[in-house]
C-alpha cells in the first residue's frame, strides 16, 4: 500500500465501525486471483477489526491458508477506506447469526488507505432486508455485533475490550 496510508485506523473510520457496519472482504486464492464476500465488521480499536466469515466458504479457505485479508469500507459522505492486515480466527461460530454458520475472525491492521476523493460523496454499503423480515434481521444483526464485541478468543481465552488506542 502506498500513498495516504496509515498503520492504524483513522478516528473517523473507528467512529463509523465501532457499532458495526457492513464491508467487503477481499482474499486471494491459491491461484492468485482475488475473491470477495460481504461481511459484518467492527473496529475494536485503532489496530484491530473483527469480521464474520462463512464457514466452508472460499474466503474461509483463503484465510486459513494465508491469513491475509483486505476489507473495503464505504460509509456515508466521503468515507471510503481499504484496510489490509493479517487475520486469525477467534470463534468457530457466531451464535447470534444462527442458523447461518459464520465464524468470527480478527484482523491486525497493517495499513489503512483513505480512498475518498475530495468533494465526491459515496453511497454507503448497506444491507436492505425485505420488509417482512426487516425487524427480525435488524435485531439479529445487532445481536451479531454484540457477540462480536464481547467475544473471547477460543485459543487464548482472554477478554478483549473496545478502545480507541492499543
Amino acid at each position: 500500500m502506498t500513498g495516504n496510508i496509515t498503520p492504524t485506523l483513522a478516528e473517523k473510520l473507528i467512529g463509523y465501525l465501532r457499532p458495526g457496519a457492513p464491508g467487503l472482504m477481499l482474499t486471494t486464492g491459491a491461484d492468485g486471483y482475488a475473491s470477495s464476500a460481504y461481511t459484518w465488521l467492527m473496529a475494536m480499536d485503532a489496530r484491530r477489526l473483527r469480521f464474520g466469515v462463512d464457514a466452508g466458504s472460499t474466503a474461509m479457505n483463503n484465510l486459513q491458508r494465508s491469513g491475509l485479508v483486505a476489507i473495503q469500507i464505504i460509509g456515508p459522505g466521503e468515507l471510503c477506506f481499504l484496510v489490509k492486515g493479517k487475520a486469525r480466527q477467534l470463534k468457530e461460530r457466531i451464535e447470534a447469526a444462527a442458523p447461518a454458520s459464520i465464524m468470527l475472525w480478527e484482523m491486525e491492521v497493517v495499513g489503512a488507505k483513505d480512498q475518498s476523493w475530495p468533494g465526491v460523496r459515496m453511497a454507503a454499503l448497506a444491507y436492505e432486508w425485505p420488509a417482512e423480515k426487516r425487524d427480525a434481521m435488524l435485531r439479529m444483526e445487532q445481536a451479531v455485533y454484540a457477540e462480536m464485541r464481547a467475544a473471547v478468543s477460543e485459543s487464548r481465552h482472554e477478554p478483549t475490550h473496545i478502545s480507541t488506542s492499543r
